[in-house]
């Protein structure tokens, strides 16, 4: 079974460049616009081993998303990668302190990520 990553982003630009990295690296990926859609996807899909999860989205925000995630004993272990613009003094903090394993600004530092990815995959 090929492992994936998900990447969670309701911005389709960044789902596009996100997904043409990995890619390129040859690392597997699936997509979903929103929370909701991601969280099912990987209830679904077991050969998802990280999620990159953009932290402001309408409707289920990155922070929630996260907390149901901890909380569900299936997926409670995937490791998280707390994507965000968000990038102010603190915000680094908020994001693992939500439950995520790590945290990355964007735009996305290419290297930053590979390097991130490489102690999960």
């Amino acid at each position: 079974m090929t492992k994936k990553i998900l990447i969670i982003d309701d911005d389709p630009r960044n789902i596009f460049a996100l997904e043409a990295v990995l890619k390129a690296k040859k690392i597997a990926c699936i997509t979903a616009t929103n929370a909701t859609e991601g969280i099912d996807l990987m209830q679904r899909d077991k050969s998802i081993c990280i999620v990159l999860m953009d932290m402001m989205m309408p409707e289920m925000d990155g922070y929630e998303a996260i907390r149901l995630i901890r909380e569900n004993p299936e997926l409670s272990s995937t490791p998280l990668i707390a994507v965000t613009a968000q990038a102010m003094l603190g915000d680094r903090e908020k994001c693992l302190a939500a439950g995520a394993n790590a945290y990355i600004a964007k735009p996305i530092n290419i290297d930053q990520l590979l390097l991130i990815l490489s102690d999960y995959i």
